[in-house]
């Protein structure tokens, strides 16, 4: 520190130099990053829809989870893989805590900025359940206020550590029973909450997991929070075996990925992304044909190692490119970097808010949160209980309190939203998380830059 002002590294020191000099990219280069940066948009957007989200159907199929349980585990899980490869990163190899602030940076964008994608670009209005935004919005704050609790005296011992695991553990736990603690809430909260009275007449509606590409093919089973879940007591065998039959008939109807789009602009679109196509195809097996049907948790696994190293080259690209702009570090942290790291599960979310998934949409938000808060905790312990036993790790924890501040706001902010919305995804929902993030960012980046508030930082180097 130089009269208070905080020295923070630049964010490019984490990436391997780019392919041009300082001076070319500002000659022209630059546009090779963004064309680069536009591409891996459009691979993540095919990695997800090809691959990610149809070997999650099937998952979520076999499991019986509905849709806000598979959105908060499995989903949740592959979406933010880039985020627990950042997390090893940090504690292992760069020796920073890049792991903590891009976890917690980024935040508020997972939590106001999709929900803001989902609302705007969403055509239809999803419906939205009150037990799991609540379920996974209090544990979000749980684990948020245990990971700033365990960085405020810049330690992380094991046994902190061990605490997340054990939170998370905790929050798997009630999702294992999550079917039963629904139906009691329902019936103990019905005669004094109208939105529990609501939720229980639509539950009934809601639309099944399996099924949620309309074109694929006709729905397969009518699944609900009331009828689905970890644990079935009563799961009738004949059906489960009708439903993976039907399963195998979709595969064989679906058209191959070299087909070509009739529509004009989605054969540019299918030329321009022809390279991407092929790698997946020969590097991921496509479940949703007959022949690879039973191969789907190879799927899940390897899409979701595509989906961590097309965010790292995305990440990557943008942290030039903001360098070369010129766009201070704080600022690039906050918004770029923030927006990078959580394209997947943007991406995902939006998709399944095409689909009128909204709990399974709004639970990848939140779960993917509380996923996050893991990513921290699985380095963490296996340095400090088995590698460095000696001491604790030391982290930074400067602007701690406003983080906190920022974090349980957004959280709140995006219940009562949510509440005061009717409990439903549309453009309304959309437009108000929108200004929220905006908000919450436009602050953030002036408390970073020490214009309000008492915490200036500045590139070390610089």
């Amino acid at each position: 520190s130089e009269n208070g002002t905080r020295c923070v590294l630049s964010s490019s020191s984490e990436f391997p130099e780019g392919f041009f000099t300082p001076q070319e990219r500002k000659d022209g280069g630059i546009v090779i990053y963004f064309i680069i940066i536009l591409y891996m948009f459009l691979a993540v957007s095919i990695v997800c829809d090809d691959y990610f989200l149809p070997s999650l159907e099937i998952i979520s199929e076999c499991l019986g989870l509905s849709q806000d349980v598979a959105g908060a585990t499995f989903m949740a899980a592959g979406s933010s893989a880039p985020e627990l490869v950042t997390a090893f990163l940090g504690a292992f190899v760069t020796k920073g805590d890049i792991g903590v602030s891009t976890i917690l940076g980024s935040a508020i964008y997972n939590l106001l900025g999709i929900s803001a994608a989902c609302g705007l670009f969403s055509s239809v209005v999803s419906r939205l359940s009150c037990w799991p935004l609540f379920r996974d919005c209090l544990a979000y704050t749980i684990s948020a206020a245990a990971v700033l609790a365990m960085i405020a005296d810049n330690r992380i011992y094991w046994y902190e550590s061990a605490s997340l695991l054990l939170i998370y553990g905790c929050y798997i736990l009630v999702l294992c029973f999550d079917i039963k603690i629904n139906q009691y809430l329902m019936k103990k909260f019905s005669p004094c909450c109208t939105c529990f009275t609501k939720a229980m007449e639509e539950n009934a509606e809601q639309q099944p997991l399996v099924g949620w590409r309309d074109e694929s093919g006709p729905l397969i089973r009518q699944q609900s929070r009331t009828d689905s879940g970890i644990f079935q007591d009563e799961l009738d065998y004949s059906q489960l075996s009708t439903s993976l039959h039907g399963l195998d008939e979709i595969s064989e109807d679906h058209p191959n990925v070299f087909t070509m789009p009739e529509a004009d602009m989605k054969r540019i679109l299918w030329v321009l992304s022809l390279p991407i196509i092929t790698l997946l195809y020969l590097t991921i097996p496509d479940c949703r044909r007959q022949f690879w049907r039973n191969w789907f948790m190879v799927t899940f696994l390897i899409s979701a190692a595509w989906i961590s190293a097309i965010t790292y080259v995305l990440v990557w690209m943008v942290t030039i490119a903001g360098e070369t702009l010129g766009i201070p570090e704080s600022v690039m942290g906050l918004t770029l970097l923030a927006a990078g790291t959580s394209v997947p599960d943007t991406v995902a979310s939006v998709l399944v808010a095409r689909k009128g998934n909204g709990d399974m949409a709004m639970s990848n938000i939140v779960g993917s949160n509380v996923f996050d808060m893991l990513c921290l905790g699985i380095p963490w312990f296996i340095k400090t209980a088995f590698i460095t036993t000696s001491g604790p790790i030391e982290v930074s924890s400067s602007g701690l309190t406003y983080t906190a501040i920022s974090l349980i706001c957004s959280v709140g902010f995006i219940f009562l939203a949510v509440h005061l919305n009717g409990w439903k995804i549309d453009k309304k929902l959309g437009t108000i998380c929108l200004v929220l993030y905006l908000v919450f960012t436009v602050l953030s980046i002036l408390y970073e830059l020490g214009i309000i508030g008492n915490n200036p930082t500045r590139v070390c180097g610089n």
